[in-house]
Order: C-alpha cells, then structure tokens, then sequence
C-alpha cells in the first residue's frame, strides 16, 4: 500500500491530509484524480458513522484502500447546530459568507462564556479485506463577533482560539494543521497506518 484514495473533492482539504501522510510515504489521491465517481448518501447520525459510509462506499467502487472524513462545527448555544449537517446546513449552495453571518446573527448578545464550539473531525480507513480505522478528535474555541482571516476555508473566519488571541482563519496553515480537528485525527490515523504499513 503506497496510496490511498480520500474522499473528498474539497482542495483545502486534499493540501492537508497530503501534508500529513507524506510522512509516511503514503500518496494521497482524490476521487476525481482516481476516475472515480460514487454516489453516496450520508445518512448517519455521527460524524463517525457518516466518514465510514463514504470510504465504505468509494473502496467498493475502487477496490482500494479508502479514507473519508466527516466534520462540522458544533455551536452549544445553538443545540449542537450545524452539527454533522455543516456542508449542508442552510444548503450546500450556500456560501460559507451567508453560513458566517447567520451563525454570528443567531447569537447576536450571547456573552463570551456561552459562545463556546468546536470542529469535530472523524477519519474513516477502510482496506478492501474488510479492516475498518477510524480517529476522532476535536478542535475547541468560541464563536466569535465578525468574520477574520484569510487563510482556511468554511467556519474559519468566525471561530475564535482565546488561548491563541486570534480567529483560526488567521493561522498560517502549518500553524493549524498542528491543533486543528483534522490535524489532530489524521495524525493519530498516520500512526495507526504506519502499524499497518510495518505489518
């Protein structure tokens, strides 16, 4: 095993995981790069369940070795919203700008103690002889009161890291990759695979 296929179409996230599994030699290749196309229904209730159902789903259609992700922003003022519905929520043509600004609108003078959220990212490996991996981890901080930053994608630009001073959209990318949800879970999926590729 010298690649595996990711789930996704997203470029952002391609960037990252390639920077990450690149440790161990691993290439990584998207749907598209692989002439791949699947339909895929995201029917499950966790973000675990959902990256599971996306690498079972493309594996069975490449025959390879197969990681998916599932992650969102869970707000705690807003009952766990958007939740595993975050690409979806209020449409996925809906542009991250409108997504921002509705999130920031719904807690318009909620105080600094109630504003608290996080990434969670799950990562899904499933090998075609019917090994399954997943790595889950989160990425804490509080909403913040307006969008900042150009670096990062989606709800970067209005999480807010207290201890870092600075909205998450403002981290270099090496900087995030260190502490982010995704970072974090594609790390701990490196290691498990490194047992794998030594195995």
């Amino acid at each position: 095993m010298k690649r595996v296929l990711f789930a996704t179409g997203n470029e952002g996230k391609l960037k990252e995981i390639r920077a990450i599994m690149a440790e161990i030699g691993l290439d990584v290749v998207s749907m598209k790069e692989a002439g791949i196309r699947a339909d895929i229904v995201e029917d499950g209730t966790t973000f675990a369940e959902n990256a599971l159902i996306k690498a079972r789903t493309v594996m069975a259609a490449s025959g390879e070795v197969t990681m998916a992700d599932d992650s969102g922003l869970v707000v705690d003022a807003m009952g766990g919203e958007p939740g595993i519905y975050s690409a979806r929520w209020m449409g996925e043509e809906t542009s991250y700008r409108i997504k921002n600004a509705e999130i920031l609108r719904r807690l318009e003078g909620v105080p600094d103690g109630e504003r608290s959220a996080r990434f969670v990212c799950a990562i899904a490996c499933v090998f075609p002889d019917g090994r399954e991996f997943v790595c889950e981890d989160t990425f804490e901080g509080r909403i913040g009161y307006e969008e900042r930053g150009a670096n990062g994608f989606g709800y970067d630009p209005i999480f807010y890291l207290p201890e870092r001073g600075c909205y998450s959209a403002e981290l270099a990318p090496e900087a995030k990759n260190e502490i982010s949800h995704r970072g974090k879970a594609l790390r701990a999926m490196r290691e498990k695979l490194r047992d794998q590729l030594e195995g």
